[in-house]
């Protein structure tokens, strides 16, 4: 779900020769499950090993990584922690969203419907407690740096660009903005197009700059986190009835204040959330403010994890491990001098 002010928040491509160099905080889950959405066989089967586990986190985290370490970034994935009680009622949308796809992709399967089944198996997408502990094994085997949130992992990407220990956050969603993150990247990747629901859409990466939206738009910190809130966030889905992004910014601008823009709203009863309770968390986010280590790079131990337990080529995955001590040989010369 997430926050829809994608079409109000200006952006602009971004190179990875720009990137280069810098620290990229990463919201392991967000990439992660774009990973097993997309990454699938026609029939929307995910890609699985002999023993029918699913392997494409594993798959996208390997390879989309190794690509973008060898263009000289380098990546801290942050885990999400502890959900607040008020993503409940977004996890059973989510849930719904996904018994609704349960059902168009068997009725697909039974038409014999390859294009549909492909559509509706992206919406069955689910992430266990396995595939995270396995997922940060290899990320930290590749020498990526690894870290768990005690909250939202986005908000905590955001606090390690705030603090300096981090260049950019690297997400889908707009989170991480909102609480003031400096930079956001989107589309990190090299790929030129990326499947949606409405066929293939070509990408590039892009960065928003958090100072720059609220200088175009002309609002201020709070305001911003009001916007959010009147759109519909995570923690609370839906938003206030009928105010798009749009109508959003005016309101905020015209208001100025967040007692004042959620006033009318609470007299007429259209609030079916507290939105202070809401605005608290976005203004104190729920983070932790740690140093970051780099592990070292463990060929063996990504080829017991890739190869061994779940069956990737060896020759492939020996072929994309010379490209990963390459990238990291040139991170470490660029820093000795």
């Amino acid at each position: 779900m997430g926050l829809q002010i994608g079409d109000i928040v200006p952006r602009k491509e971004v190179s990875f020769a720009e990137l280069k160099g810098k620290i990229i905080a990463v919201d392991a889950f967000n990439a992660i499950y774009q990973f097993l959405s997309s990454i699938r066989q026609p029939d929307g089967t995910p890609l699985m090993d002999s023993q029918k586990r699913v392997t494409s986190h594993l798959s996208g985290l390997f390879y989309r990584n190794i690509s973008l370490l060898s263009e000289g970034l380098k990546l801290i994935y942050v885990f999400d922690g502890e959900y607040h009680e008020l993503k409940n009622r977004t996890h059973d949308i989510r849930n719904e969203s996904k018994e609704q796809a349960r059902e168009k992709y068997d009725h697909a399967v039974e038409e014999e419907d390859l294009e549909a089944m492909g559509k509706y198996a992206r919406g069955l997408t689910r992430l266990n407690a396995e595939m995270i502990a396995e997922s940060k094994e290899l990320l930290e085997a590749m020498g990526i740096a690894v870290f768990q949130a005690p909250g939202e992992g986005e908000m905590q990407c955001a606090e390690f660009v705030k603090s300096g220990k981090a260049w950019a956050v690297g997400s889908q969603d707009y989170d991480a903005l909102v609480v003031g993150g400096k930079r956001l990247i989107q589309n990190l990747t090299l790929a030129k197009t990326r499947k949606t629901r409405a066929g293939n859409i070509f990408i590039s990466p892009e960065i928003i700059e958090y100072e720059k939206v609220l200088n175009e738009l002309g609002i201020d910190a709070d305001q911003f986190i009001c916007l959010a809130i009147l759109v519909g966030s995570d923690f609370n889905p839906g938003g206030v009835k009928g105010i798009g992004p749009k109508k959003a910014l005016a309101l905020v601008r015209e208001k100025k204040y967040p007692v004042q823009v959620f006033k009318e709203f609470e007299e007429q009863g259209r609030l079916d959330f507290n939105w202070q309770t809401v605005f608290e968390i976005f203004k104190k986010p729920n983070v932790k403010k740690e140093e970051i280590a780099f592990p070292k790079i463990d060929p063996e131990r990504i080829k017991k994890i890739l190869v061994e337990k779940h069956n990737f080529s060896l020759e492939r995955v020996e072929n994309q491990l010379v490209k990963l001590g390459e990238a990291k040989k040139q991170s470490a010369q660029k820093t000795l001098f």
